[in-house]
């Protein structure tokens, strides 16, 4: 299927103005390897060129109303609303993922912006009772929230456009300017995005794009002294570096995870199947809350496995522009390559390859994996594929245990009719969010979203996110 008769090249946005530098760097359809664009790349003097704007663009957020900003915000809703398509179009051929998919991540990027657009106008501080203690006597206090000034946001190459709004909508609704590096894979919906604000006439420095390599700009910003805040979706491992880096910088990680769901005797299959295969393989298991382990009680384990096999079976895999297509490829063959070599070895180590489990470049098809020990890869570490371990179980507290086991705990899910076990089992789970009669997978884009252990620390939502965005300051006064 072509892409295009002609590859477009984009410059950086930095400051208001559309900057070229001279080294460009390609973006390529991940399916088949189609080149899809050549995107300048910034170096570390065109990083310091972003921050001085973003330090003056801090200045001019800082003095906009709340409703301005709220404005702002559904300004840039509008237009994004306006070339929906063209933003799902541009989704797909970056990512990989298929159409459907990608027009569903545009639309939610509409959600994520009118909810932020919402908190601006809600921002709000509080009466403190000072006199609540003896020295209080006589005086009055509240509380204000204000921009912390620069926000460094480096995004993910998975959702390349709803979780880059999910930095940017809160940091502009808090007041704050911008400086994003998005993956070097996927930089064409933020250059889309850096559009959309020009248009709905952000100041000039409130938001600055500086596509380049991680390894280069990502150092930098977490060091840099003009950069009051840094915020990372990402691997556990850069995002451990980039927190060690920072200091005394406020950050906040979104990092990996090893999503489990447990399945009761009494849960509902019809429900519990089609959700367990969607939560895994969906961008094929691209997503930090696919679903990676099932965790299956033993009396309904066969009947469970026949048919997540068929549904698994059934997805139809092809070329991501192909609107019948609900499996394309991953990021690259890289990726492929490991995953694939992942599969390998729990095969070698007595494990069984229910269904999937080979590779066509960049193309894994879904895979089911029974037999893998706790302690084997695929139980214990992100595979980041479409991959999904089921184990069996006999005592609710047992698969409890399991689930906790190892080092992440972003979210996590439960299904069953019983709603003692289910709340026993929400409360026990150490996790950053708990689905009840639902996968992990599941997020509404204004609910607290984030992790503990080395799922990361903050949490996402613009709402919670303004409250990471901005810092409290107490007024105290003698009446």
């Amino acid at each position: 299927m072509a892409i295009a008769a002609q590859v477009d090249r984009h410059p950086l946005f930095i400051g208001g103005e559309w900057v070229e530098s001279g080294r460009l760097f390609e973006v390529k359809l991940p399916f088949d390897g189609a080149l899809v664009a050549q995107v300048h790349e910034a170096d570390e003097a065109l990083l310091e060129r972003a921050i001085a704007s973003a330090r003056e663009g801090a200045s001019a957020m800082a003095k906009l109303s709340n409703f301005e900003r709220a404005e702002l915000l559904m300004r840039i809703h509008d237009v994004v609303r306006r070339d929906l398509a063209e933003f799902g179009r541009l989704v797909c051929l970056e990512t990989g993922k298929p159409i459907r998919e990608a027009r569903v991540e545009a639309e939610r990027s509409l959600q994520t912006l009118i909810a932020s657009a919402h908190e601006a106008r809600q921002l709000h501080g509080e009466v403190v009772p000072i006199d609540a203690a003896p020295i209080g006597k006589g005086r009055m206090a509240m509380t204000v929230r204000e921009p912390v000034g620069v926000i460094g946001a480096i995004t993910p190459f998975n959702v390349p456009m709803n979780l880059a709004l999910h930095k940017i909508g809160p940091a502009l609704a808090a007041g704050n300017a911008v400086v994003h590096k998005p993956a070097e894979k996927t930089p064409l919906s933020a250059l889309r995005l850096a559009r959309a604000i020009e248009e709905a006439g952000a100041p000039r420095g409130a938001y600055n794009l500086v596509n380049g390599y991680g390894p280069v700009l990502g150092p930098r910003m977490a060091t840099h002294p003009g950069i009051d805040m840094l915020t990372f979706t990402g691997s556990a491992a850069v995002g451990k570096s980039l927190k060690a880096a920072a200091g005394m910088k406020k950050v906040t990680l979104e990092l990996g995870n090893n999503s489990a769901a447990i399945l009761e005797p009494d849960t509902d299959l019809d429900w519990a199947v089609p959700r367990c295969a969607a939560g895994a393989f969906a961008h094929s298991g691209q997503v930090c809350i696919s679903v990676q382990r099932i965790y299956v009680h033993e009396s309904i384990s066969a009947a469970f496995l026949d048919r997540y096999r068929q549904a698994a079976e059934a997805m139809k895999l092809g070329h991501p522009l192909e609107e019948s297509t609900e499996i394309s490829s991953l990021i690259n063959e890289a990726a492929a390559e490991r995953v694939k070599s992942w599969i390998d070895e729990a095969a070698r180590s007595g494990a069984k390859v229910v269904t999937g489990g080979t590779r066509s470049r960049a193309t894994i098809p879904p895979t089911i994996v029974t037999g893998v020990p706790d302690s084997g890869r695929l139980s214990c570490d992100e595979v980041f594929g479409p991959v999904v371990v089921v184990h069996t179980y006999r005592d609710l507290e047992d698969a409890i245990a399991r689930t906790n086991a190892g080092p992440y705990g972003l979210q996590a899910g439960i299904f069953t009719r019983d709603i003692e076990r289910a709340f026993r089992a929400a409360r026990a789970l150490r996790y950053g969010g708990v689905l009840i009669n639902d996968v992990p997978m599941f997020r509404a884009d204004h609910m607290p979203y984030g992790g503990v252990k080395e799922s990361g620390t903050g949490r996402e939502g613009p709402k919670y996110a303004i409250e990471e965005m901005s810092e409290l300051k107490i007024i105290v006064w003698k009446v």
